[in-house]
Parts: structure tokens; C-alpha cells; sequence
């Protein structure tokens, strides 16, 4: 359950529709603000000492959440904390300044030196060279599994195997691992399941219901929703969260107040927004998929999709973000693809309005990607999808071209 502090009025009989206009707000705390004010502030006081003793006594609670500095938190970054919680299910979160903080301070809440944790093989490249490269400095290894071969996941899994790592779909490639599944054969053997839920947010899939123990967000994403904030958040069950607030705000991490203000701002219209996003993703992927140089598109809601039936059993829909293929082929050819796009804009980040393309680099141990076909990364963002289809069109046909004449 949620502790969110909300005089609102929205409960979780209320539609989420309803919920997401509602959480994280208590308009009589602030004045009667509709929105909860941005605090910007590293320093709070006390009238006197027998107020400043009463709160230190409160504070021995490790899942104390009252102010008494900037890096333990403030009413704003505390107001996004419930909110995505509540959503999600969860017992309580904790703001961090971008996503990939949020996967390391998770990580370290819950692992010691001498732990192994265990990765699917499709997770965001970022992660891995964590788990690779850094988290090895402190004693804690990494291995990886097949994310579609639930079958198999208990022979991978070691007596001091602290930790599994999910991410549905996977990064670039978009396969969808069951969730519940691996969940239980995780906590059959004593360790937690982590889950990165920043392509679904909690409008299209609930982590906890679902066994997961720890949901991670890069909110710089759909969270925020306007690409103009760097986030992330973790929300834990009730058991674990003094154990990870405990390590994050020992180690330094929060996030300003005025990202958790656009944050909690990007809320209001996720339902909006992502349905949008879903139902142009998938007319442009479909309309993709009828392109004669396509070779094939990555989409969880194509009924072709790996791990496209635990889809649609464990998801209420999709996000703007897939994948397609083309064929390997020079870089100067791709190039010319990617140059002749107007719309679509080349960058790393998605989530926000506006459409993006990528060529990701991924890196696989299970089932090795195709040498001869090269993914796309597209994230639809909120413009016309006949603007869109049109600007894919146009760059395709010159990369037809180019391919004719290389």
C-alpha cells in the first residue's frame, strides 16, 4: 500500500484516469495551490528546540518522511514519490536524478559484496556496462539469461544470487519476458525481482501485482513527458524500502525540486499522452511492416512479437516506442536514411512529444541478432501520423536509392 499523503479526494476505487489528476496533491497544505508548489530549499527550521528534538525523534524511523534538509527530500520531490507509488501499488518511493541512478541505487539498496545478480540478456546497454563494469568494483557479479526461456532461469540462478533483473520488452529489441513467472521461480530461491517500468509506466502495466519487488523509472521519459527533465524513481514494497532509502540518501542521491514539479506536471496527461502514442505507434508500425524494404518490425502488440501473448495477458497496451529492420547495409546508406528524415529527429533519449529516431547497438549472449538486418529505433511522438508515415516514406525511398546505386 501507498502512504501518499493526498487530501484530494481520489481513492483507488477511482478510475486511474481519475487518480492521475488527483495524486501527489494536498492543495490545503499549500495554500490551496492545485499543483504542489516547487520548495526550493536546503535548509528547514526549527521555532525551537522542543520542535527540533520531537522531529529527530521521528526521524529514528528509517522510513521517516518529514524534512530536515534538501537531500533527504522536500514536500515537492516527496509529492512525486507518492504519486508514481501510489499508482504503481507500491509501498513508497525514491527520487533520483536520472534513471540509470535509479538502477545503481536499487542495485546497492538490496546487494552486498560477495552477491550475484541475474540480468536479461535484452536489457538497456546502459545497465549492463553497470553490471559489467562498475558494480564488479564492489564485488557484486553479473550474469545474463535468455529472456524468453523461462524454463531454464532456475539453472542460472546461484546460491548467492541476490538479485533479477527484468526489463519488459527488452531494450532495442522488445521482447516481452513473463513477468509473474519469473518472479516466482526468483523468490523460490530467495532473491528479489528488480523491473524496469519506464516503457509501460504504471498506466499500462502494474509491476507489483505481478510479483515484482522493486519498479525502476528513468522518469525523464514518459513520466515527464516533454523531454525538458532528467528523473528516475524507485518504488519498493513495504519490506525493502528502509533498506534502499537507507543506501540512495547515503550515497547522495536526490533530485532537484523543480524536475520533481515538471514531473509530477507530466503525470496529469500520461493517460492522454500515451494513448496517443500507442495508437500512432502502432499505425505507423503496421504501416511498416507493408514496406517492401522493412524486413520486419519489433512491436509487443504484432501478434509475431516474441513474448507477444504475456503481452497482452500481463499489459493494457503499448507505448510509442519500437523498433523495425532494414538491411545491413554501408554506413553511408543508412546514413542517407537517417539524413533524409525531417520529423523524426536523431537523439537518444523517447518519451517525450516529439518522434525520434536511433540506430541502437545492441548486445546479446542468448539468441545473437542477425548480422543482416539492422534495427531501427523509432519513438512516435505526438504529431500527425500522416506527417509521420509521410516523413518515413520520403527517407526510405531515398535509402531504396541509395541501396540500388551502392
Amino acid at each position: 500500500m501507498s502512504s501518499s499523503n493526498s487530501k484530494s479526494g481520489a481513492s483507488r476505487d477511482h478510475d486511474f484516469a481519475t487518480r492521475l489528476g488527483h495524486v501527489g496533491r494536498d492543495p490545503a497544505a499549500h495554500g490551496g495551490t492545485v499543483n504542489t508548489p516547487v520548495y526550493r530549499a536546503s535548509t528547514f527550521i526549527w521555532p525551537d528546540t522542543a520542535s527540533q528534538e520531537a522531529q529527530r525523534e521521528l526521524a529514528r524511523d528509517p522510513a521517516y518522511r518529514g524534512t530536515m534538509y534538501g537531500r533527504l527530500g522536500n514536500p515537492t520531490t516527496v509529492a512525486f514519490e507518492d504519486a508514481v507509488a501510489e499508482l504503481e501499488g507500491g509501498f513508497r518511493g525514491l527520487i533520483m536524478p536520472s534513471g540509470l541512478a535509479a538502477i545503481v541505487g536499487a542495485v546497492l539498496g538490496v546487494a552486498k559484496s560477495g552477491d550475484h545478480i541475474l540480468v536479461t540478456d535484452n536489457v538497456y546497454p546502459s545497465a549492463r556496462n553497470v553490471f559489467l563494469n562498475t558494480l564488479t568494483r564492489y564485488g557484486i557479479e553479473t550474469s545474463f539469461f535468455d529472456p524468453l526461456d523461462v524454463d531454464s532461469l532456475a539453472s542460472h540462478i546461484r546460491k548467492n544470487t541476490r538479485v533479477v533483473y527484468l526489463e519488459a520488452p527488452g531494450s532495442d529489441t522488445f521482447e516481452v519476458q513473463d513477468v509473474p513467472r519469473i518472479a516466482e521461480v526468483a523468490h523460490a530461491h530467495g532473491a528479489l525481482v528488480l523491473f524496469d517500468n519506464t516503457w509501460a509506466t504504471p498506466y499500462f502495466f502494474k509491476p507489483f501485482e505481478h510479483g515484482v519487488d522493486i519498479s525502476l523509472h528513468a522518469a525523464t521519459k514518459y513520466l515527464v513527458g516533454h523531454s525538458d527533465a532528467m528523473l528516475g524513481l524507485i518504488v519498493t514494497t513495504r519490506d525493502i524500502y528502509a533498506d534502499v532509502r537507507s543506501t540512495v540518501r547515503g550515497l547522495g542521491y536526490i533530485a532537484g525540486p523543480d524536475d520533481a514539479y515538471l514531473a509530477l506536471r507530466g503525470l496529469r496527461t500520461l493517460g492522454v499522452r500515451l494513448d496517443r502514442h500507442e495508437r500512432s505507434a502502432i499505425e505507423v508500425a503496421e504501416w511498416l511492416s507493408r514496406q517492401q524494404a522493412v524486413l520486419g518490425v519489433r512491436h509487443p502488440a504484432f501478434e509475431h512479437h516474441p513474448g507477444h501473448a504475456v503481452w497482452k495477458r500481463d499489459f493494457t497496451g503499448s507505448s510509442g516506442l519500437f523498433s523495425f529492420e532494414l538491411p545491413a547495409t554501408s554506413p553511408q546508406v543508412l546514413n542517407t536514411f537517417l539524413d533524409h528524415l525531417q520529423l523524426f529527429s536523431m537523439g537518444a533519449s523517447w518519451g517525450g512529444y516529439e518522434s525520434l529516431v536511433k540506430l541502437p547497438h545492441a548486445t546479446r549472449t542468448f539468441q545473437p541478432l542477425d548480422p543482416k538486418r539492422q534495427i531501427v529505433r523509432l519513438h512516435v511522438g505526438l504529431e500527425s501520423v500522416a506527417d509521420l508515415i509521410g516523413d518515413l516514406d520520403h527517407a526510405l525511398g531515398a535509402f531504396a536509392d541509395a541501396r540500388a546505386r551502392q
